[in-house]
């Protein structure tokens, strides 16, 4: 229970200042300089790297099911545990999309529009308007990149004390690519949570951000086991 819990905390974490970054102070905000693209990106991947020192040692610091599901199929964890990671970042998804809503909702005129608390998107009104297929590409193709790196990093050839740093830096490289094509997701539980609160269009196109990201996971996983995880 407590690697599931830490992976509970971590992905909170994840969506509380990634997504909080993009709404709060985001590209849109009508505050304060935004953070700009660039930000948003370093959100991300900071958040990732925070969490990767404080929880790696408890779970891993999955914090991603497309992540987890790799890992299964690397042979590198238990089908007993998969559930439990999975179960436990959904919950912190929703938990941190929750507590998101409920700081926005403290803005005067704050009205919930379409693809709303950083929701991933494609399509006609969303960001660079790219269509599903680019979407879907873009997001297996990116998480594909991102596994292979955490293999990599990870593995007996890796530097473990870096690994955390590594890992970070390829997701702000992601997002500097993917925000204006999807708003970057390469993982199903940070869609899914602010999904759920934004409804309409972000919730009927959650589907491609659970499904893409786990295919780039699953291949890269066996790629990896195939071709370079032996002597």
């Amino acid at each position: 229970m407590k690697k599931y819990f830490a992976e509970l905390i971590g992905t909170f974490s994840l969506v509380l200042f990634g997504c909080g970054a993009a709404v709060v102070a985001g590209i849109s905000t009508t505050g304060p300089a935004g953070l700009g693209l660039l930000g948003i990106s370093f959100a991300f991947g900071l958040a990732v790297v925070a969490m990767a020192y404080a929880i790696g040692p408890i779970s891993g610091c999955h914090i991603n099911p497309a992540i987890t599901v790799s890992m299964l199929v690397a042979g590198k964890i238990s089908m007993s545990d998969t559930i439990g990671y999975i179960l436990g970042q959904v919950a912190g998804a929703v938990l941190g999309a929750a507590v998101l809503y409920a700081i926005q909702s403290g803005m005067p005129g704050f009205e919930m529009g379409e693809w709303a608390l950083g929701s991933n998107g494609w399509g006609p009104g969303y960001l660079g308007e790219y269509n599903v297929t680019a979407a879907f590409l873009t997001e297996a193709v990116m998480t594909f990149l991102f596994l292979f790196v955490i293999f990599a990093v990870t593995s007996k050839h890796g530097n473990a004390t870096m690994a955390g740093l590594a890992i970070g830096i390829t997701l702000v490289l992601i997002h500097m690519v993917a925000i204006p094509i999807t708003g970057t997701s390469v993982n199903p539980a940070r869609s899914l949570g602010p999904a759920i609160f934004a409804g309409g269009k972000a919730l009927s196109q959650v589907w491609l951000f659970i499904v893409a990201p786990i295919i780039g996971g699953v291949v890269a996983a066996i790629v990896w086991k195939g071709m370079f995880g032996k002597e």
